[in-house]
């Protein structure tokens, strides 16, 4: 078993766990899709996407532990460096256990269309999520996700995101062939977002991605040679105390504390990893 985007390699959560977790909040959730209905079926501005992103992750769906992460996931403005719509075809690669699919799904329910591309092992957190709110995420659509395999119809998607997954793939030896798939998905001039955790510049990529961290020229290089052009950089998801020698690599830093409760404070007080956002885009012919 690989690493997944926050967890270090051979770790995995219990059911229980995940069965707190995805307890259903009937109530809340009502509340929240009640909020979110009748909205136009006019293409969103920014300004209308941003106000509707601040009530998605002000509702009562998220739970208390998501909501803290937004301090360093920045999922506002990260989203809206993207671009994102309530009325695209959005895909997100491998979005398990649904910190990201929680906002998203929300987001393009009545407007849009929410794909989340799942690998063929794992996801049951990510199913049991979308079975307790179905008020939320009755139109989730889920399609298979494999390296080099066709994830939607070629070019019928505006946008695909993927949040800290790259390291999993160079792992494996696939990521080349996971940029691949999701070229072919994406419409001429659709948007590829990409958020990683970043290692130093002067030190040699590792191909295996064996710390978590990847350098970010080397993405960009290894993106683009799939035909995709960088149009934007973000330091949204910057953090300089992230020194990036961990002796379990990104892993030693929370939310996994891979190191147990060794030099905890200290994690702490450095935060989550430093991470780079990148925007590309499928180039016209």
């Amino acid at each position: 078993m690989h690493a997944t985007a926050d967890r270090p390699p051979k770790t995995s959560r219990s059911a229980r766990s995940w069965r707190t977790f995805v307890r259903p909040v009937a109530v809340a959730v009502l509340a929240l899709s009640a909020v979110l209905a009748g909205c136009s079926t006019a293409p969103a501005t920014r300004t209308a996407t941003a106000e509707r992103i601040d009530r998605i992750l002000a509702g009562p769906h998220r739970s208390a532990a998501n909501r803290a992460r937004d301090a360093w996931r920045h999922p506002r403005q990260t989203l809206l460096f993207f671009g994102v719509r309530p009325e695209m075809t959005l895909v997100e690669i491998a979005p398990s256990p649904g910190w990201y699919a929680e906002v998203l799904a929300p987001l393009m329910r009545d407007r849009g269309r929410y794909i989340a591309a799942m690998p063929p092992q794992g996801g049951d957190a990510f199913r049991a999520m979308l079975a307790a709110a179905p008020e939320l995420y009755d139109k989730v659509e889920i399609a298979p996700f494999t390296p080099g395999e066709p994830i939607v119809a070629d070019g019928t998607a505006d946008m695909v995101v993927t949040f800290r997954n790259i390291h999993n793939w160079m792992a494996r030896g696939s990521a080349e062939q996971a940029f691949a798939s999701m070229y072919r998905a994406l419409k001429p001039g659709g948007v590829l977002g990409v958020v990683e955790h970043r290692a130093p510049p002067n030190v040699p990529q590792d191909p295996r991605a064996g710390t978590g961290y990847v350098n970010q020229g080397y993405a960009i290089k290894m993106i683009e040679a799939q035909g995709f052009r960088l149009v934007a950089t973000s330091e949204i998801n910057a953090n300089p105390r992230d020194t990036k020698d961990h002796p379990r690599g990104v892993w030693t830093l929370p939310p996994v504390f891979a190191a147990g409760d060794a030099d905890r404070e200290k994690y702490v007080a450095i935060g989550e990893s430093d991470r780079f956002t990148l925007k590309f885009v499928k180039p016209r012919r």
